[in-house]
């Protein structure tokens, strides 16, 4: 077997320089995000969601990105779950983008809020039907006996709605918005001399860009 210690890649794709990078964090964002896009990258769109709950104790698990504005990153889940319950006590969150084929990062810390319901009913409407009715039949987080429980909770909202087009939002479930004071840009470089290139939110002069040791 590989040594853990000896597994190692060098990055050499691309560099990143301050005088090419946008003034406004999200407009760099979305320069990232259209290379990742035409990049076919799988899952493009699946971040890292860290949270921190009432004990101060971490917890990250990934998240799909269901869109953006100038504003900031909107993701859905249910609001009784863990990290529903962690953002509830504590709305500093961090999210992470990790796109190995660019070898980029971008890493994002900011404060989280609900959106509108109005929002959320739209974007569960778009839904595909299965995922509908699995938001009503899942008790996400919380422990249950099998995975039978489970698909029998299925059968019996899919039985309860056989036109699924009736179906609403559940009240417990919807989605977020982080809303960013912190953003790095990450571009691997030879011999681990990476290029770091973060924003932050200054209220009085808007966002100041800086570059970071690797």
């Amino acid at each position: 077997m590989q040594d853990i210690a000896d597994i190692r890649r060098d990055y050499k794709l691309k560099s990143l320089e301050e005088t090419a990078m946008a003034e406004n964090p999200f407009d760099q964002f979305t320069i990232w995000w259209e290379e990742a896009i035409g990049s076919n990258i799988d899952e493009v769109n699946a971040m890292t969601l860290a949270t921190v709950n009432s004990e101060g104790k971490p917890s990250a698990r990934t998240v799909l990105l269901k869109g953006y504005t100038g504003e900031g990153f909107i993701f859905f889940t249910n609001y009784n779950s863990a990290k529903g319950q962690d953002i509830l006590v504590n709305p500093n969150v961090a999210l992470l983008f990790f796109w190995k084929e660019l070898e980029r990062q971008i890493r994002i810390e900011g404060m989280v809020e609900k959106i509108s319901p109005a929002e959320s009913d739209a974007y569960f409407n778009s839904r595909p039907v299965g995922s509908r009715l699995g938001a009503w039949a899942s008790p996400q987080s919380e422990i249950i006996p099998s995975r039978q429980f489970l698909e029998d909770s299925f059968e019996q909202i899919t039985a309860q709605y056989p036109d699924a087009a009736k179906l609403e939002r559940p009240l417990n479930w919807g989605g977020y918005i982080v809303k960013p004071s912190r953003l790095e840009f990450w571009q691997g470089r030879s011999s681990r001399l990476h290029d770091r290139i973060v924003y932050t939110q200054h209220k009085s002069s808007g966002w100041k860009r800086d570059r970071l040791a690797p």
